[in-house]
């Protein structure tokens, strides 16, 4: 089951649960606006090259769309469809005034030069200013993109619509980004995964933990879950994976990965199949990379007692029933990896503002959020009868479909 089918599907049985109309389901399911443009660029040697770029606007009843833009060379419309709805359920259960969107070109940004780069963003927000916007759309960075990514977009969106920092979050510092936003996500899971153990009479101290991904979510993750006395076994990232059952140098690891641009190579840990990370005995896996890692061929061999979803759409549905039976509990995505769009919103409302938060009341104000939905989510898990996911996913489709029946849009 692909990502949109799977989204849809947990959609539908969260709407069956909430007993919403067959009408205010379809409104809700089918995107506000939908975008794809060519992009045209002369690269380096003189040549033309031409990439399809996406944006999919989906939901702005509860405010402006949000959502990421990422360069890769299998973005394609499902994907970025099933993105852009789970960020407008993202942004309700984490109860920040925004919709959901999510774009991306499809290219292998380690194919382009960073000239490159520049000429395709530039060519992109040129097809796309009139439809993105402070109270519009505002985009971020995401899968190969990043505060770069984002100086170029507000630099030539700024040249059709004057000096609009809000238009893009995860900017550099200088441009108007936030402190706190690069560990923003890896710090959202460490509040997530708090609050979860702390449900079940524990604390992060003392568990064995591991991450599958090591990129700027999973290695926030790992640095903070080490710093609360988690003891992190086994880490993975796109050059390998490593093992160390007494507890990896998460430091020296950090320095390493700087240096060397990856995990391999690094001698405090023992190389493994980079398969079997996932299924690596652990208290807590981290599952911070892409999508459908954990499915029907892992499942039965999982030996964590909790999930946290790290990336997006890592579980697929016949591996949440496995695991579901094997009981296993799972913090869905659309809370666990919401920190990075919550601090975004911080971003924004700072932009909108002119002034700047230091970067303790980000945190401060990060761990209030992700405790509160923690609450919400635990609340409706116990109004419906439904595991975690369900609870995530019915509070944050009941709370867009509110906004939808106030504004008049559901009859």
């Amino acid at each position: 089951m692909n990502a949109l089918a799977a989204t849809n599907r947990n959609f539908k049985l969260a709407s069956r649960l909430l007993g919403l109309d067959s009408k205010l389901e379809k409104s809700l399911l089918i995107p506000f606006r939908e975008i794809k443009v060519e992009c045209t660029i002369p690269k380096d040697d003189g040549t033309l090259a031409s990439f399809i770029g996406f944006r999919v606007q989906h939901d702005n009843a509860r405010g402006p769309m949000k959502g990421g833009i990422r360069y890769h060379p299998e973005v394609e419309p499902d994907e970025v469809n099933a993105l852009a709805q789970l960020m407008t359920w993202k942004t309700a259960v984490a109860k920040i005034p925004y919709g959901g969107a999510k774009g991306g070109i499809g290219c292998d940004p380690s194919e382009l030069s960073i000239s490159e780069l520049e000429r395709l963003t530039r060519v992109f927000t040129q097809k796309i200013h009139d439809l993105i916007g402070i109270h519009t759309d505002v985009p971020a960075p995401d899968m190969g993109t990043g505060p770069q990514t984002m100086a170029w977009i507000l630099d030539e969106y700024s040249k059709f619509h004057g000096h609009s920092p809000a238009v893009v979050t995860g900017k550099p510092i200088d441009l108007g980004g936030s402190l706190g936003r690069d560990a923003a996500t890896g710090r959202g899971v460490l509040f997530a995964t708090e609050a979860l153990l702390s449900e079940h009479g524990k604390s992060i101290s003392g568990q064995r933990f591991v991450i599958q991904g090591f990129g700027n979510v999973g290695s926030w993750a790992a640095k903070l879950i080490n710093e609360k006395g988690g003891k992190i076994v086994a880490v993975s990232d796109v050059t390998g994976a490593i093992k160390n059952k007494n507890g990896i140098d998460i430091s020296g690891l950090l320095e390493h990965t700087e240096e060397n641009r990856g995990i391999k190579g690094f001698d405090g840990a023992d190389c493994i199949d980079p398969d079997s990370v996932l299924v690596e005995d652990c208290d807590v896996l981290v599952p911070a990379a892409l999508g459908g890692v954990i499915n029907r061929e892992n499942a039965n061999e999982i030996k964590a007692k909790f999930i946290i979803e790290g990336a997006n759409h890592p579980t697929d549905p016949e591996a949440d029933e496995i695991l579901r039976k094997k009981g296993v509990v799972i913090l869905p995505d659309i809370y666990a990896n919401s920190g990075g769009v919550t601090v975004s919103y911080f971003e924004w409302v700072q932009n909108i503002q002119g002034f700047m938060w230091e970067e303790e009341k980000v945190n401060k104000e990060l761990r209030n959020y992700m405790t509160r939905g923690f609450k919400d989510l635990k609340e409706m898990c116990k109004t419906h009868s439904c595991d975690l996911r369900m609870g995530a996913f019915t509070l944050g489709v009941n709370r867009v479909a509110q906004a939808t029946v106030i504004r008049g849009w559901g009859s």
